[in-house]
């Protein structure tokens, strides 16, 4: 796919991964729309990126902010080409000691919120195959964590081996509608994501660009074919 003049979305989009593919998609010319909570780091994300970074406050977990949003996104944009579902979280620690709070946010954020924004695009592109032949490509960011189990880690190992399977199911659904799905599996990347989880990670992660780049280049693959899984890990992981 061309990335000029493309219309993507991409949830948690103010800071991390979802900034990073957000400024590498407009440095190629596609306009974002950028899904996330905090409205200052939205603000902070379009003074970076002018008028190709169209701020949109959404809760994904929330089904009326996604119509919103989605609403929103119409009145601006004829073709919705890309979807990254990115916005994720996680809560950590052993299973006895996890509040059913923690566990139900790691299900809405991580699973709920994937499914309410592909759900709300699938028309448009469905749409868009019958009018041109191609109907646009979904991301959905996983983690290594949904290829395997660890301690400490069960409710955010529910959510991406939940994630890896609705991918792969809907991969299998929309491929004839000319619709491409791909479930990125990253291993540790260098983010917030681990201070706000209170882990450690690796000596030595990937950036958030690193990964941005992979997607970057998954979406520019031929239009005749599609890359399904893509698995990142930290080439030296102990430094």
């Amino acid at each position: 796919m061309d990335l000029k003049e493309k219309n993507a979305i991409v949830t948690g989009a103010s800071a991390g991964l979802g900034l990073a593919v957000s400024r590498q998609l407009a440095d190629r010319g596609a306009r974002v729309f950028g899904l996330a909570r905090r409205k200052e780091r939205l603000a902070e994300a379009r003074a970076q990126m002018g008028d190709a970074f169209v701020p949109v406050v959404c809760d994904v977990t929330d089904e009326s902010a996604v119509g919103r949003a989605m609403d929103q996104v119409g009145k601006s944009a004829d073709t919705v080409d890309i979807l990254i579902n990115n916005a994720g979280l996680g809560r950590f620690g052993l299973l006895d000691d996890l509040s059913l709070d923690d566990w139900d946010l790691q299900m809405a954020t991580n699973l709920r919120g994937v499914f309410l924004c592909t759900r709300a695009v699938l028309p448009r592109m469905k749409a868009q195959n019958s009018q041109s032949g191609f109907g646009g490509h979904i991301v959905n960011v996983a983690s290594v964590a949904g290829l395997l189990g660890n301690p400490r880690v069960g409710a955010y190992n529910a959510t991406k081996f939940g994630l890896r399977g609705l991918s792969e199911s809907l991969m299998k659904e929309v491929r004839d509608d000319g619709i491409k799905v791909t479930c990125l599996y990253p291993g540790s990347i260098e983010t917030e994501f681990f201070d706000v989880a209170g882990i450690d990670i690796s000596a030595n992660p990937m950036t958030a660009d690193d990964v941005a780049g992979t997607i970057v280049h998954t979406l520019q693959a031929p239009d005749n074919y599609l890359i399904s899984e893509v698995v990142m890990r930290p080439l030296r992981p102990r430094g």
